[in-house]
């Protein structure tokens, strides 16, 4: 089967899902659950598969990795999906004109929903379930790193949609070659959009290269600001979170910037990182100020190349300011828009740094970790959207719907 053939089907298939009831859509979605758990077993002999192809000290190997663990956390959100309102056919507005005519604007699906990811099996399960929740069809281009446990996976989720009797094909996964992104990327009439998630390289291709409408997500070059009025315990606290809870995901911190005047306290701002063997490139004030209270084989000279740079591993910058308007510049010539964070107790700074910081999710004394559908109360994402348009921050069911008017007469005729 060739590619716009099977995005033809997976077409389709999103038509028919339109008269799915909401009841049925929410059974689907428990069955899935529980079946990621009865199969939990194929699903991670598959994964070892491409685990076994990665090396470990790769900044993608935790991304790849599934445990009966993850597999019971996925299964719990998907059951969290189950369990959120539906999004579809919300009266968004509604009027009566004075000629007779009811217009409303309700809530619709996009329809197909074309997803690019790399080395991240859970997005799989977390994609199916949001959008046909949400009343899109998808179509998965995973990478080669993930493509076993992909296959798993899509098996599994089609054999309940077909012990459903619904249409599997609202559920595809492209063929593993670049080819298919090609096809995929400039499939007019056939999808309706495009996300890409997973590194820089990979959002700016999906990007420069797509004639879809594309929601960037993914890449996040966080940074978090100490202010020369930040508790230092808080600093302390906040930064050791945002680096090593997860230094593989989007949210995690990549370059502390402190204010020249609290430098003398970056040594207990930094002092929980060795626990994780967190690298520091420091600038040459923070250097000076380290050398000596940091494990020496942890602690190297930051260049250039230091700050801009998602590093998604034990690894970060520090840059050392003279005020807040030059971390302000900072963070507007390095950050990606995705979460950026201050530490600080002066409320003044605070309010200057909301307003002017530029950011789909902006903190205040707070580890930019939160970044995340579930810990905003969304239950589930299907990315972080760091543009303006249509979605900002975790896009949830609410962002997987667009709308449409719907106008009501009784023979109304326009006479000009």
């Amino acid at each position: 089967m060739t590619v716009k053939e099977q995005l033809t089907l997976v077409l389709k298939a999103s038509r028919k899902l339109n008269l799915v009831s909401v009841e049925k859509i929410n059974q689907v979605l428990h069955d899935v659950a529980a079946a990621a758990i009865d199969h939990s077993a194929f699903i991670l002999q598959e994964n070892t598969k491409d685990l076994s192809r990665m090396d470990p000290n790769d900044p993608k190997y935790d991304r790849l990795m599934l445990t009966e663990d993850r597999l019971l956390g996925i299964s719990s959100d998907m059951v969290n999906v189950a369990s959120l309102p539906s999004p579809l056919g919300r009266i968004l507005s509604e009027t009566s004109r004075p000629n007779g005519l009811h217009i409303s604007k309700i809530s619709v699906p996009f329809g197909v929903i074309g997803i690019i990811y790399e080395a991240r099996p859970n997005v799989t399960f977390d994609v199916f379930s949001l959008c046909l929740k949400s009343g899109n069809s998808c179509v998965l281009k995973g990478g080669s790193d993930a493509n076993h446990s992909n296959v798993a996976i899509v098996k599994v989720i089609q054999e309940v949609l077909r012990k459903h009797e619904m249409d599997e094909n609202i559920l595809s996964l492209l063929p593993n070659d670049r080819q298919a992104t090609n096809e995929l990327l400039h499939a007019h009439g056939l999808v309706d959009l495009i996300i890409p998630r997973g590194s820089q390289n990979l959002i700016n291709f999906v990007r420069e290269n797509s004639s879809i409408p594309v929601i960037e997500t993914g890449a996040g070059i966080c940074h978090t600001y100490f202010d020369e009025f930040g508790d230092t315990c808080k600093g302390r606290d906040i930064v050791y979170n945002a680096k090593t809870r997860r230094p593989s995901v989007c949210n995690a911190l990549d370059c502390l910037i402190i204010h020249q005047t609290r430098l003398k306290d970056l040594p207990v701002i930094t002092e929980l990182l060795p626990q994780s063997r967190v690298v520091i490139f420091a600038d040459e004030k923070a250097y000076h100020v380290l050398d000596g209270k940091y494990p020496a084989e942890l602690l190297e000279h930051a260049t250039e190349e230091s700050f801009g740079t998602e590093f998604l591993s034990y690894k970060m910058s520090i840059k050392t300011v003279a005020d807040l308007d030059e971390a302000l510049d900072h963070i507007a010539q390095y950050s990606s828009k995705h979460s950026e964070a201050i530490v600080s107790g002066n409320q003044e700074v605070l309010e200057i740094f909301r307003k002017s910081v530029d950011a789909a999710a902006i903190y205040c004394n707070v580890s930019t970790a939160f970044t995340d559908g579930a810990q905003f109360g969304l239950e589930a994402e299907i990315g972080i959207s760091t543009q303006k348009l249509h979605a900002r921050g975790p896009m949830a069911l609410e962002e997987l719907t667009s709308y449409k008017w719907i106008v009501i007469g009784d023979g109304q005729i326009r006479a000009k």
